[in-house]
Parts: C-alpha cells; structure tokens; sequence
C-alpha cells in the first residue's frame, strides 16, 4: 500500500481543504431557528451524557479542548467532519432513493474541471504511474429511460495516493474531468487506477487517530458526481475487491454496491462496467 507523501502536509492538506469550502459551500440557505434549536440540544445533550457515563475527568476535559483547537488551528475541520460524520449525513438524506448508492464527497472535490469527451483521457502527466484503467458504462432514470448529456465529475488519487490542488508539485487538474454521456446515455473514461492512501496524520486527526490507536488507511477509489437536469446529483465513491481496508475503511464510506469487478485487459490494464440510474428530483 502507499502510504501519503509527507510532503503533502496536514496543515497544507486542511487549509486548501478549508479554503475550497469556504469557496464553494459556504453561502448555504439559513436553517430556521426551531431546527438549530432541537439539533443543537441533542448534540449537546449526548456529549453531556458521554461525560456522565464515563465519567469525564478535568485532564481529559483540557485534552479534548486542546485538541478541538488544534484541529482549528491545522484547517482540519474539514477532514475532520468528512472522515468521521458526513457517512452518516449521506445516509439519512439519501435514505428515498430507489437508484445507486452513493457515499461521501470528502474534501477533495474541485468543481470546474475541464471536460472530456465521450472515450477521452482524464488530464494526466506524461509519465504518470499506475495501472490503466478503461470504464464505460451508462446512465439511466429509475424508469429505465437513458440520460443523455448527463455530466460525470470523475476525480481520484494517484498511484502515491495524492491529489491534485490539496497536495504540491502535480499539476492543478490532474485525474480531474468532467464527461458527458451521449444520447443513450452512455460514456467511455481512461485513466489510471488509483492507489489506497492515509489521510494525513502529522496533524490534529492525526493525534486522534494515535491517541485511539486507529488506522489511517483508505482503500483505493473513484471519486464521481453525476448530475442531470430534473434528477437528483448521485456522489459516490466506486471501490476495488480485496482491498485490505474496504472492511474498516477509516471513514466507514464503502457500501458492496459500489465495489468495482475489474477485468484485465491484453494491454496490461484493467476494464471496468459500472452504470448508473439516477432518481428524477
């Protein structure tokens, strides 16, 4: 397995992180205040409860308020809240769906990459390492009829387990692109196979993560957001058998539908199918 460049920094990693959300989420719809309220409390509530039930002492009170400002101070909310949070988020607010199963966007989603046509290569360098990946596949509605002109943002690791924009020297959109389907809503990508990886652990999460004696490790995967006018956005992550982490992958994103069934190709590289269906909005 490969484990995360330690150029690519914790505090590096987390503040572009934060920069991107603060860039592209930020300016949500304003909760009403009855909601804030009830969520609040709970939350509240059930830390009050794990203190009572455990027993909290004033050193692990300071610990933990030490800690919450370290992740802070690394630009590590982010990471922190998609690693160990947002799986329970998509959950509940995909729970209607009668199409794929998605998961997690995590942190390193960048919208605006350039577009791809049908059969084309993702951007990547000349002599950039992997095993070559082929994926077609097709999208449809849950009525069966095909979506043609649907988008499909495909981003993912590299064979260092890096991303391009969060760690340094790669170029800003590499295995980064957006495809669009044709009109029986089918698609061809190129790429290369991405390569299990560590979120970074030189910082807050880090600590955590040492302190509980976890592991850092997430298997291989595909980052993907296919979107169509008048269906739902589907986010996902499509993942690689016997991946040694896909049981106890860190941020508990892996789901069986969504496990890949690659098969070799006479070029020495792998082919995968894998088609979606979209719920309509």
């Amino acid at each position: 397995m490969t484990a995360i460049n330690p150029a690519a920094t914790a505090a590096d990693s987390g503040a572009r992180a934060t920069e991107r959300f603060a860039a592209d989420k930020m300016n949500v719809a304003n909760t009403p205040p009855e909601r804030v309220d009830l969520l609040a409390r709970e939350v509240l509530d059930a830390v009050a409860g794990t203190i009572r039930r455990h027993k909290l002492t004033y050193a692990e009170y300071n610990a933990l308020k030490a800690w919450l400002i370290n992740v802070g101070q690394d630009g590590e909310w982010p990471l922190f809240l998609d690693v160990w949070v947002e799986h329970v988020v998509e959950e509940v607010a995909t729970e209607h769906r009668h199409g794929n199963k998605g998961t997690i966007e995590g942190p390193y989603y960048v919208p605006g990459a350039p577009e791809r046509g049908v059969g084309d290569s993702v951007p990547m360098r000349e002599d950039e390492s992997g095993r070559p990946l082929v994926w077609t596949g097709r999208v449809t509605s849950t009525d069966g009829a095909a979506v043609g002109d649907a988008t499909i943002e495909l981003w993912h690791a590299d064979s260092d387990g890096l991303y391009s924009q969060f760690a340094p020297g790669i170029p800003e959109w590499n295995l980064r692109a957006a495809f669009r389907t044709d009109a029986e809503g089918r698609f061809e990508i190129h790429t290369m196979r991405p390569a299990p990886y560590q979120i970074p652990t030189d910082g807050a999460c880090g600590k955590l993560i040492a302190a509980a004696g976890w592991h850092a490790w997430r298997p291989a995967h595909l980052h993907v957001k296919v979107s169509a006018p008048g269906h739902e956005l589907l986010t996902a992550q499509l993942y690689f058998p016997n991946d040694q982490h896909n049981d106890d992958d860190i941020a508990s994103a892996v789901k069986p539908e969504l496990i890949l069934d690659p098969q070799p190709r006479p070029d020495g590289g792998d082919a995968i199918t894998y088609d979606f269906v979209l719920d309509r909005a």
